[in-house]
């Protein structure tokens, strides 16, 4: 550091005093004066606003333990604090750091950056529960649930916390609702257990337990399904979109049979529905003989429309194992 302070004073000096050469060569002592005045300025200028930590070696080495990890992301997060990925990093490692209380602060601000990040605020409800003495989810951490399966409603584990909520909160049946559509995206291996998870909660509730073939592969179906974008609306294209491909009833019901998500790259795009992305186990794809399909094209990612998001006109689909249909994005929704 101190060679770099002296070689840029010797820098500022050479520049001072090839342009300030006329006042030099009339006046000296005014000239030396200023010329020193600019280069004891600039010195003290870049203690005050600069950076002069970064040039220690100490400070740029990798760190070696959690604990200097932690220590220099803090650090960058005090300096930058609008960084998502950061106070998440910062939220996983307290948390490795047995610090439940600091990830939990951490992801919350992860999450007023991010507000509609599932994924993020998945993590964020987690880390509240494990900072509560009893390991409950309180109601900020159900909100955070809430909201991320309303934007990705086929999110597995915020699916599975907030039946755990309100299993806690002791309404065991709309635990058991929560649940049973995983029953249809889970491994196999996975899903005896929870579907004993769910007769349980089922049981408190005083329902009946589920019929055993709840869970098991109806007929195997497979739409294939080509999107492609109007180019007049390429040029209106939102930066880092999700596109939703939906299948519904065909009697209109707005509630989605299945449905996908995926980020909107480039067009045209093949995606495939098949039972796996069905929403509900009473209710799969293969239980039906036609399906309406659409496509929806989400600047903020959220599974309900918005104004100013980009649609294709459904069309009706034929269930088969081979089925195939082609959608048009070309209209905007106001």
């Amino acid at each position: 550091m101190t060679v770099f302070v002296i070689a840029s004073v010797l820098l500022v000096l050479l520049v001072a005093s090839y342009v300030l050469r006329p006042l030099w060569q009339a006046r000296p002592i005014v000239g030396g004066a200023v010329v020193l005045a600019v280069a004891i300025g600039t010195g003290l200028m870049y203690m005050l606003v600069g950076t002069p930590g970064a040039l220690d070696p100490a400070r740029r080495a990798a760190p070696e333990t959690l604990s200097d990890a932690v220590v220099q992301l803090e650090a960058e997060l005090e300096r930058d604090p609008n960084q998502v990925e950061g106070w998440r990093l910062l939220g996983r490692a307290y948390l490795a750091e047995q610090r439940p209380a600091d990830a939990r602060d951490a992801l919350a601000r992860a999450v007023k950056l991010a507000p509609d990040e599932p994924t993020l605020l998945v993590e964020a409800a987690e880390a509240r529960a494990m900072a509560n003495e009893d390991r409950r989810f309180d109601a900020a951490a159900i909100g955070m649930l809430d909201h991320a399966l309303a934007v990705e409603p086929a999110h597995q584990r915020a699916r599975w916390f907030l039946g755990i909520a309100q299993r806690q909160r002791g309404d065991a049946a709309a635990a058991a609702n929560t649940w049973e559509p995983l029953l249809a995206r889970v491994d196999p291996a996975t899903a005896p257990s929870l579907r004993e998870q769910i007769n349980l909660a089922r049981a408190d509730a005083g329902l009946e337990p589920l019929a055993e073939t709840a869970d098991a592969a109806g007929p195997p179906v497979s739409i294939t399904v080509s999107i492609s974008l109007d180019p007049a609306l390429a040029m209106q294209f939102p930066d880092n979109a999700s596109i939703f491909v939906i299948a519904r009833q065909p009697d209109g019901s707005p509630v989605p049979v299945a449905a996908k998500k995926l980020p909107a790259a480039s067009f045209p795009l093949r995606v495939t529905l098949s039972d796996a992305d069905s929403l509900m186990p009473t209710q799969k794809l293969s239980d039906l003989e036609q399906v309406r399909l659409s496509a929806r094209i989400s600047a903020s990612g959220d599974a309900t429309a918005k104004p100013g998001d980009f649609e294709s006109e459904p069309v009706l689909v034929h269930v088969s194992p081979d089925a195939a249909a082609a959608l048009m994005v070309d209209r905007v929704v106001q």
